[in-house]
């Protein structure tokens, strides 16, 4: 099983905890893509900055 799909797992483990049923697997896994894409554009951000922050005297 790939990380995407276990965190799909999870996802729609906490969420069915929390009452919402109507979302499908595809849902699921949408909402992973796109939460590790906004991660990636953080963790790019942040990088970037940092090489920013050390670059100024």
């Amino acid at each position: 099983m790939s990380v995407k799909a276990m965190m799909a797992t999870i996802l729609q483990d906490h969420m069915t905890l929390r009452g919402v049923h109507s979302l499908t697997r595809s849902d699921y896994e949408e909402i992973v893509d796109l939460l590790i894409e906004q991660l990636r554009e953080l963790e790019f951000s942040l990088a970037a900055r940092e090489v920013t922050d050390k670059q100024e005297p």
